[in-house]
């Protein structure tokens, strides 16, 4: 009887048998939910990791645009600038050129009159007028001042001295002008041409004998 197993025993064998190899299946089972998760994590890195990638892309892009159209910003007010002085280049003189048109009409009524005037004294006088006009508009309205005038005193400054003689003078001084200077305020545009007048000495022995005469009379 004991080398025979009862039914008892058998089922409990083939129980056994069947935990053993259920045993197995579990744990292999256990390692594919593992893994799953691990591939789902690996998953979700890469997502992540494309997502930021996508996100520095479409930023760089923008960055990219804003600097292109800063450049085509900065070319299109560079060319602007460019124009616009050139512009002022070209018409800076507009104004005073409108103010210069009276005294050119006012010339081309004279010279017309000059052809049929039978009194000189009448186109000189109206010579005179349109250049006492002229000269009015420019010293008042632009701050051109004309300057030189015989017996002044010789500023090398100012004056361009083409000639001098020997005089009896006690310092230089304009003897003749021969084309007035101009200042546009306190800037010197062109300077006068003149003829000057240097000290011979004769003023200052006079001085000198002047001076001894007083002494000898105290």
């Amino acid at each position: 009887m004991s080398e025979e197993m009862t039914e008892e025993q058998k089922e409990q064998v083939d129980e056994q048998d069947v935990s053993a190899e259920e045993a197995p299946v579990e744990d292999r089972t256990a390692e594919s939910e593992e893994k799953k998760e691990d591939v789902q994590e690996e998953k979700s890195e890469l997502d992540l990791a494309k997502e930021k990638i996508e996100k520095l892309e479409n930023e760089c892009a923008e960055l990219k645009d804003k600097y292109l159209r800063s450049v085509a910003d900065f070319q299109n007010l560079r060319k602007r600038s460019i124009q616009e002085k050139q512009e002022a280049y070209d018409y800076a003189n507009t104004s005073l050129l409108k103010d210069l048109l009276d005294s050119l009409d006012n010339f081309d009524r004279t010279v017309e009159a000059a052809a049929v005037a039978t009194d000189p004294k009448s186109i000189a006088d109206g010579v005179t007028m349109i250049n006492k006009n002229l000269v009015s508009m420019l010293e008042n309205k632009y701050n051109l001042v004309g300057y030189g005038a015989v017996g002044d005193v010789f500023d090398p400054d100012i004056h361009e001295a083409i000639g001098k003689s020997d005089d009896p003078v006690s310092e230089p001084v304009l003897k003749a002008v021969y084309l007035k200077g101009y200042k546009l305020k306190d800037r010197v545009i062109r300077h006068a041409k003149v003829m000057v007048s240097m000290p011979d000495g004769s003023v200052k022995a006079a001085d000198g004998e002047k001076e001894n005469k007083n002494e000898d009379g105290q």
